[in-house]
Parts: structure tokens; sequence; C-alpha cells
């Protein structure tokens, strides 16, 4: 096994014990650090330590060639950074050649969200009449009502939910505890799920034990983030309006919902379990028709004038 190897297997080791990042994340952290590793090797590079400040522009050159958006390529340079802070701290290097790298600029990007009509559209192609479709309506009525990342979703048991008040305890980033609302239509998902969806997809699982986690795949054990983006996936296609839907998307458009509703600012940050409000800020993006309305009510001469 070559030095890089082992370096970039060390370094993802120690993101997973003590970042407690999603499968998602550590599986991106993994691909950047071992697209870095095969183009030093494609240029005889054994080591982290042969790396200098060249290696690093050459390499932010290629992934530019490769036509890699911007946005895609400082998330990549920050892996690096993460990488090579590692292996100063353990000792393995004494100079970081990152630090004399700038980051690419990037354009501000809003949150794609979902107006709810489309949410509507969305929850319509769903078929309830299996326990598959039973499942799929309760994941997303529960994203769009609770507004939880995915990674929290798939890692919620059954005592982790209680219908009777409307809440969830799920773990965020940071193995973070917190408390999302469900509203009463992902209630009612979650409910015939349970009664008519769930308990046959348990039996499915080969050992015969239900390991209580609350969404269940078709062999009866915990989904996976994954499959949770296959399955939005799905319904997307049935749906011309609805490309690139994500778990993420749901999360944006339970936020953009709230504020265009007028709930506060920093009920929704705690709600989505961001540490900072800067993090929410990026929400407070309205929709065209959101703004005429509040101009149209607000506005004395904005309604049509009487002749």
């Amino acid at each position: 096994m070559s030095t890089l190897v082992e370096e970039c297997r060390d370094f993802i080791d120690m993101l997973h014990a003590k970042h407690h990042f999603s499968t998602h994340t550590l599986r991106q952290y993994q691909q950047d650090v071992r697209q870095f590793a095969e183009f030093l090797e494609e240029r005889s590079r054994t080591s982290f330590a042969e790396v200098d400040v060249y290696t690093v522009r050459a390499y932010l050159s290629h992934l530019y060639d490769k036509g890699y958006a911007r946005r895609t390529i400082a998330r990549k340079l920050a892996t690096l950074r993460s990488l090579f802070k590692h292996l100063i701290q353990r000792g393995r290097l004494t100079d970081n050649p990152l630090m004399l790298v700038a980051t690419p600029k990037t354009e501000a990007r809003l949150p794609r969200f979902l107006y709810p009509r489309e949410v509507e559209q969305l929850l319509a192609v769903i078929d309830t009449g299996t326990p598959l479709g039973l499942r799929d309506r309760a994941i997303v009525e529960t994203l769009y009502a609770s507004g939880m990342r995915v990674s929290e979703l798939v890692g919620l048991d059954l005592e982790d939910v209680d219908l009777a008040t409307g809440q969830a305890r799920v773990w965020g980033k940071g193995r973070k505890e917190r408390i999302v609302l469900l509203g009463s239509y992902a209630i009612m998902a979650i409910g015939k799920y349970l009664k008519s969806g769930r308990p046959q997809l348990a039996a499915k699982c080969k050992d015969g034990l239900d390991q209580g986690a609350l969404f269940l795949n078709h062999r009866g054990t915990r989904l996976s983030d994954r499959s949770i983006r296959r399955l939005l996936d799905k319904y997307a296609r049935q749906l011309a309006n609805l490309i690139n839907l994500s778990p993420h998307v749901l999360r944006h458009t339970f936020a953009t919902h709230l504020l265009n509703g007028g709930a506060d600012i920093r009920v929704v940050q705690e709600l989505l379990g961001h540490a900072h409000i800067s993090t929410t800020q990026i929400y407070t993006h309205t929709t065209r028709e959101a703004l005429r309305q509040v101009y149209v009510d607000a506005h004395p001469r904005a309604k049509g004038a009487k002749p």
C-alpha cells in the first residue's frame, strides 16, 4: 500500500472518529483526497511531503481544464486544507503549501426551493397503495415539515419519534441533539406508514430482528442517505419541472416557506440546527409572488385605483 493511500485513509478515519460526518459528507471527502492522490501518482509523486505550492496550483488548473465549477474546486481545495492540517498535526509534514494558495472566488448561490404547488405535485405522484409508497410519502412529508438533514432522517429510530406531541429527536452535525417539529400531515403520513407499511418491510429482514430504524428499505434494514436521494430522483423524473430534486432542496423549501410566512429568523435557525445566524440568513430571499403580495397588502396605493 502506497504512502498516499495510507495517509488518505488515516485522514478519513480521523474525520469519521472526531467529526461524526454523514456518510454522504465522508464520501465527498474521500473522493476529493483520492482524486488528488491519483493526480500526484500520475506525476510520480509518492507522498504528500513532495507537494509544493506549484503542485497545488497545477492541480487547480487541471480541475479547471476538466470543467469543474468554481464552487466545486473551492470545496476540493478546502478538503486539501483539512488534509494538510491533519498531516502537520500528526507530524507527517512541517510545511503547508496550501497556505500560499488562494481559494477561487465563487458567486453567491441562492438555495433552490419548491413552491407550495410543486410540493403538492411531488406528493401527488407517490403511490401510497404499497408499503414502499407509504414509506416514501412519510419521508417527503417529514423532510418538508421538519427541515431535517437527510443524515438526520436516516438516523431516526422508532423511539426518537413521538407522534402524540408531533416531535422527533434528531442528531445533527457534530452529534448535537435537537428537537424538530413534524406537523399534522407528517404525523398522519408516519402513522399510516407505521401501521400499514413498516411491518411488511420489517418482516423481510433476513435475521428476523427488527433493528428499530424508523425508515426501512425493501430488505427490512435501515435506509441510507443515498437511497433517499434515489427515491426523490425517481419521483422528480415524473415531473418535468422538478429537476435536481434532493433532500436539501426540501430543507431549503422548509426554511423559505417559514420565512415567507412570517416566521422569525432566529426560530428558523433553531429549527434548522444552525450554529450561526449567518447560515440561516441566506434563506431570507423570497419569491417574486411573496414580495408582490406584501407590497399589495401593505402599500396604500398599490391596489387598483377607483375611477
